[in-house]
């Protein structure tokens, strides 16, 4: 700009931000005639709103491609440097309030901010000569600058006010280049390793460093500019501060990213490159509860509220960056014991056009925070202050409000505290809630309406019954407590020939992921017809409640007594389980009902199913005799089917509990994934263990991310490996008890390389079944697993969005509610014959009553009906007969709908044939006699084989003809 334009105090009360804004407007209006340019438009230098820039875009096909910034500069020497020092004040107090004339006495406060944005302008062009320099001869330096710019981009560090910026690090690697950290002899990759280094282990809000190399004495000091901001990187002229506009709440977020990236670095076992510089970080898979301020306008009563007039004059007004860093410090300090990092989204403003009014501060939309907890501490219930006569239990008053009251502790003490109300697990996991929106409305003057917590929206869709009661947590918590009782019962029973050696549980409420936990319940007996000493479902009722039976094997211990033929096992365990219910009714007055594969027990409202196992069986089962008379040892179908429940599922079952001992929302988030997928239809087309397992790998190998201490955090992730992992190339490796070693892993890769085509369309190796991947080889099919991906990109999109717009209603089931237009016929289902109905996704106003009520402790009672699901019985006949024409889809937990789906190639024309005319009726083809599926009859088939159960048979006939 020419020195011309300005006088002599245009540093003072904006006039330099005014002149500047005015010159470039006047070019504006110039450039935006001329033919050469396609677009010109305004933009604000990093979201600050005293900068406002030029972009001019060329015409034509390029205008998508390039972009030229214009910034407009003073001339050298036109300002006093000593004017702009970080304790000098250039705009007045009365200017800014529009007073007349300034109050008697008082002293202007310093504005080091705007000082700050005035210095940029003036040094741009040596910054340049600097970067310049630095990059000559030295290649890596452009490498790495590029890795670091893809780093900060996929963690969102690198846009809006107070961003980590592109020119922020390459003027980083500038510093480290002075310092020797880096030389030029560097590669791309270790200027990225230096430089993550030296952010993970320097606090630049603590000691700044300043790239201005002969120290002036005139010039101010770091103490002086640390005093003025919260983050210092001076820059070569010992004036301008690089990181003025940003938090210190950013920069530890900076920091804590580098730390884990050396981590992760570090770590042999996760490939660097892909999960450092390809994996996006959205705050939403981030952070483990996200919190929006949905109307930022409410910032002004927080200036106001927290006199913070000095920050809005030296902002210029923007009372958006006068209010955050307050905000933010605030909830660290609430937060200091549960949260390691609490973080807010950069505030952004979009371009304009010249010819529109300019955005006003609230445009930059809701403003979102994110914390990271500290799994031991978050969901605490006390927040313990200091003892009542110390000096700093006034500010601990001060600080938290009436809240705050004195306690006496078990060690005599007498304290401040405050005491958070919480009954259940899931609303202990949002107590955080409760202190922020505490915090907050007390000393920001935020009112609760304009806070949106997204936290655990979605742990609706695993409530049990009614809302107090929580997400069942406390429910698998009593299950596993009675399973404890009842082994070691099993354990100390006398009088058994053999000893019970182990017992192992099996069902998914024993590893805490079942979707809806069983729980405790008595019959009804006057619902139920009764025979002997049973009770059976009776046909003028609704179907009785769905109890489930709790599977545990029980394993005796080995001796020269058991036969080798294997007829003879199977009547010795049924031998085993006549007698087992038998001590059990004579020992500990216990309800047992013995059959041939099982006997099941009634303790504590639970039934429990136990299962003899026999170690050496497996192996009697593969053998076979060859012709020549030969023994041999070869896989059949029932020897693996034995292995994978007595050997297999225990382990797994142990595995899972210890896992959800380390990190307690490990079960939750995985009951969400099951309910997302038999929400979907899905559950009977993918194991629950194979579900159980890709949660697990969250937890064991979160990179980059950090373990979900949130379920909601967790599912989200989950639909996105589902969506993004490559499948088809690569081998899912779940480390559980850290069994496999780096070696291990790349030969399983190997090994899985050379044999895909014979392998299973998803691949789970675990240390104890590495080759095999037992729990998908059936299923999910290649059709079923595109399936999958497809619902879990889809769903994660429409989640994301909705939870990122606080301003929309937020109805996250909508995930959880399937698309029907996709298939060829829906039956329609009699609810009162669901005895899952109460699981559904959206809960229905009136249930039939099924005939139990909640008790624990009753004794000598008839036993109840145990899996008794008609829907499960209907869709087993469905698919026995039908099995060759249509595919079968239903949500367990409670579906009205069985959805079907014509298998393509049976719909083909068969030559007739007298054997092949099941669900088949004959036509005329071309003069031939050809076989076609009668649908007709099919579908009145459906009806006959579901009377009672189904309502109604829907064909959509729009696809296809009957």
């Amino acid at each position: 700009m020419p020195r011309e334009i300005f006088q002599d105090k245009d540093n003072l009360n904006q006039r330099y931000h005014r002149k500047r804004a005015l010159y470039l407007s006047h070019i504006a209006q110039h450039l935006s005639k001329e033919k050469l340019f396609g677009s010109v438009k305004f933009a604000y230098m990093n979201s600050n709103h005293l900068k406002p820039i030029l972009l001019l875009r060329p015409q034509g096909k390029d205008e998508k491609m390039v972009t030229v910034r214009l910034h407009a500069c003073p001339d050298p020497g036109l300002f006093k440097p000593s004017r702009f020092y970080p304790s000098k004040n250039n705009v007045r107090t009365a200017w800014f309030m529009e007073q007349s004339s300034p109050k008697e006495g008082a002293t202007e406060p310093p504005t080091p901010h705007y000082n700050n944005s005035i210095l940029c302008d003036t040094v741009m062009l040596s910054h340049l000569h600097l970067l310049s320099n630095a990059a000559t001869d030295f290649p890596g330096m452009k490498d790495g600058l590029a890795l670091l710019k893809v780093w900060l981009n996929q963690r969102q560090l690198s846009k809006g006010l107070g961003c980590f910026s592109g020119f922020l690090v390459s003027m980083l690697v500038a510093y480290l280049l002075m310092k020797r950290k880096i030389v030029k002899m560097m590669s791309g990759y270790q200027v990225l390793r230096s430089t993550l280094q030296f952010l993970a282990t320097t606090d630049l809000s603590v000691t700044g460093i300043s790239l201005a190399k002969d120290a002036d004495p005139s010039l101010p000091v770091l103490d002086d500019f640390h005093q003025a901001f919260e983050v210092v990187f001076v820059d070569p002229s010992g004036l301008v501060n690089l990181c003025a506009d940003m938090t210190a709440s950013k920069y530890h977020q900076v920091q804590f990213e580098a730390k884990r990236c050396m981590e992760i670095l570090d770590d042999r076992m996760v490939d660097g490159f892909q999960v450092l510089l390809m994996t996006p970080k959205p705050m939403l898979r981030t952070f483990d509860h996200v919190f929006h301020l949905k109307h930022v306008s409410k910032l002004q009563g927080t200036c106001k509220k927290m006199q913070l007039l000095n920050e809005l004059m030296d902002r210029g007004g923007n009372y958006v960056a006068a209010a955050l860093p307050f905000v933010v410090s605030l909830l660290a300090r609430g937060l200091s014991q549960r949260a390691q990092l609490v973080a807010h989204s950069l505030p952004q403003i979009s371009e304009w056009p010249i010819d529109a009014e300019p955005p006003k501060h609230k445009d930059i939309g809701p403003l979102t925070f994110g914390l990271l907890f500290v799994p031991e501490f978050a969901a605490s219930t006390l927040e313990k202050g200091p003892q009542a006569d110390h000096l700093e239990a006034l500010e601990f008053r001060t600080f938290w409000g009436e809240k705050s009251e004195l306690r006496r502790f078990q060690d005599g003490s007498i304290c401040e505290a405050v005491v958070w109300e919480a009954s259940t697990v899931c609303q202990k996991r949002l107590i955080p809630e409760q202190i922020i929106r505490h915090l907050l409305k007390l000393h920001a003057d935020i009112p609760e309406s304009s806070i949106c917590y997204t936290g655990a929206l979605l742990e609706s869709v695993i409530r049990t019954g009614k809302e107090a009661w929580g997400t069942g947590e406390e429910a698998m918590v009593s299950v596993v407590c009675s399973y404890d009782d009842l082994s070691r019962k099993l354990w100390n029973l006398k009088e058994l020939p053999l000893t019970v050696t182990a017992v192992q549980g099996v069902h998914p409420a024993l590893r805490y992921t079942d979707v809806f936990p069983p729980i405790p319940v008595k019959p009804i007996y006057s619902f139920h017809n009764r025979r002997k000493h049973l009770l059976l479902p009776s046909e003028e009722k609704p179907c009785p409640a769905y109890i489930t039976p709790l599977k545990i094997i029980c394993h005796m211990e080995g001796s020269g007594q058991w036969p080798q033929d294997k007829g003879a096992i199977k009547r010795i365990k049924a031998a085993f389980h006549l007698q087992l219910a038998e001590l059990l009714r004579q020992q500990h007055q216990l309800v047992c009902r013995p059959a041939v594969t099982h006997t099941d027990v009634y303790k504590d409202g639970y039934v429990f199913r136990l299962q003899v196992a026999y170690h050496r069986e497996p192996l009697i089962l593969k053998e076979v005799v060859t012709p020549e008379g030969m023994l041999k040892y070869q896989d059949t179908e029932e020897s693996r089917q034995l292995e994978l429940e007595t050997l297999h599922l225990p382990y797994l079952t142990s595995s899972l509990h210890g896992l959800q001992q380390q990190h307690p929302v490990f079960g939750s988030t995985s009951r969400l994934a099951k309910r997302w997928i038999s929400a979907q239809l899905l559950s009977d087309s993918i194991s629950d263990e194979c579900v159980d397992l890709l949660v697990a790998f969250l937890f064991l190998h979160p990179a980059p991310f950090t373990p979900p201490s949130s379920p909601q955090v967790g599912f989200l992730r989950f639909l996105n490996l589902l969506a993004t992992f490559d499948w088809k190339n690569n081998p899912l490796i779940v480390n559980l008890n850290t069994g496999l070693t780096d070696s291990d892993c790349a030969e399983i890769k190997n090994k899985f390389v050379a044999a895909r085509s014979r392998l299973p369309v998803m691949f789970l190796a675990t240390p104890k079944d590495q080759w095999s991947s037992m729990w998908t080889r059936e299923r999910p099919s290649a059709q079923i697993l595109q399936r999958l991906v497809l619902l879990a990109s889809e769903s994660r999109r429409a989640l994301e969005e909705q939870l990122m717009d606080p301003l929309s209603d937020q109805d996250v089931k909508m995930v959880f509610r399937p698309p029907l237009d996709f298939y060829d016929v829906l039956i329609h289902l009699n609810p009162n014959q669901i005895p899952r109905h109460l699981e559904s996704v959206d809960r229905p106003v009136k249930s039939a009553s099924r005939g139990v009520v909640k008790n624990s402790s009753a004794m000598n009672i008839l036993f109840p009906v145990v899996d008794y699901d008609p829907v499960q019985l209907y869709l087993q006949e469905l698919r026995d007969a039908f099995d060759d024409l249509a595919l079968f889809f239903y949500d367990k937990h409670g579906g009205e709908v069985i959805a079907v789906l014509w298998k393509p190639l049976s719909f083909q024309p068969q030559p007739f044939k007298v054997s092949s005319m099941k669900g088949r009726k004959v036509t005329t083809l071309n003069n031939e006699l050809v076989c076609v599926p009668n649908v007709e009859a099919i579908l009145e088939d459906f009806e006959i084989l579901g009377e009672g159960l189904v309502k109604s048979v829907e064909a959509r006939t729009e696809k296809w003809t009957i």
